[in-house]
């Protein structure tokens, strides 16, 4: 594997020059950025997989909705439809993960009182949701660190832990969509993943290492208590103890295991956003048989009514800083109290 990546060391340096060229067309004006009269906030990284994209967009639709309507927008990565849709506007029975994506599905079963919209064309897609009635105060862009069509007026980057962007490289050498430099447009950084105990120490390091000046927050991936499925909720500590099928198809489903895994369970895996067909049904249901089986949100929302016949339920989980919570929220107010216009 490391003899493939330095052989596809000349790929990787062509990828990146062909984005720097692109994105130093959009600095300069060649390419055009849209510009809007409300708060965009985008969300992103620098590198694919998993960074914990959905539970940040999550901490800010709980921080923020209580004040403002909002609306999400992504791309809605994995979905079968086509063009710009909004997950409110659709029939009950027609809103489904096929239909906007797993994780917008996700949002919209999770916040009722937001808009979530999925556009491939960003621009068009805000376009659109400021012509509703009413329209949004504040757009999240989900994965959009790369689409520079929208100007958002506040960026955050996110890396993970165990995966930094400045250990990374291009694709398809490393896991880089762009050379580090993207960094500089980001308002903030937060590094996911985070042991529960970094150390303030290690945190410096990090954030040395990272070579920015601006803030850097340090995240950790906190499980519920709790699993969930539409007859309520259940503590995990039912659970210990007895045989159960662990089921993940998200980027980086480790801590899941470990969390979860005892002898005598069952563990089944899937690549990330899979999109789980009868043949996957069948097999699932064969190794579960009256098992109950523990899944995540994101892969929950893309099995419910596609016929599995144990008691399924899901476990979800939160980001939460491991310091700066006040100065993280105040930055984002800031923002957003401040922005009469999108800069």
């Amino acid at each position: 594997m490391i003899i493939l990546r330095y052989l596809l060391f000349p790929f990787a340096l062509l990828y990146g020059c062909i984005t720097a060229v692109r994105n130093y067309c959009y600095q300069i004006g060649i390419f055009k950025s849209y510009r809007y009269n409300l708060p965009i906030i985008a969300v992103g990284n620098l590198s694919v997989g998993g960074t914990g994209k959905t539970p940040q967009i999550e901490a800010l639709i709980r921080l923020l909705q209580p004040r403002y309507r909002l609306a999400t927008l992504s791309r809605g990565y994995g979905r079968s439809s086509k063009g710009y849709i909004v997950a409110n506007d659709l029939d009950s029975i027609a809103v489904n993960d096929a239909a906007i994506g797993d994780e917008p599905y996700q949002m919209f079963l999770k916040f009722p009182n937001i808009t979530v919209a999925v556009a491939a064309n960003r621009s068009f897609g805000i376009d659109q949701l400021v012509l509703r009635q009413p329209p949004p105060e504040i757009v999240l862009l989900d994965d959009a660190f790369q689409h520079r069509r929208v100007h958002a007026g506040l960026y955050i980057l996110l890396t993970a832990y165990n995966d930094l962007f400045c250990n990374d490289w291009m694709l398809p050498t490393g896991t880089l969509r762009e050379f580090t430099s993207g960094k500089n447009r980001a308002n903030m950084i937060i590094v996911t993943k985070c042991p529960a105990d970094l150390s303030e120490l290690e945190q410096q390091k990090i954030h040395a290492d990272l070579g920015v000046f601006i803030p850097v927050y340090f995240s950790t991936i906190c499980y519920d208590s709790f699993v969930y499925n539409a007859n309520g909720q259940f503590h995990l500590d039912i659970f210990r103890g007895k045989p159960k099928v662990l089921l993940a198809g998200i980027a980086k489903p480790e801590p899941f295991y470990s969390l979860l895994q005892e002898e005598g369970d069952t563990v089944l895996r899937f690549p990330d956003h899979h999109d789980f067909s009868a043949q996957d049904i069948e097999k699932i249901n064969r190794t579960a048989q009256q098992l109950p089986i523990l899944t995540t949100e994101k892969d929950y929302v893309r099995l419910i009514g596609k016929g599995i016949t144990a008691p399924i339920y899901y476990l979800p989980i939160q980001s939460q800083l491991l310091a700066g919570a006040s100065e993280w929220q105040q930055q984002i107010e800031d923002y957003v109290g401040s922005s009469a216009r999108n800069r």
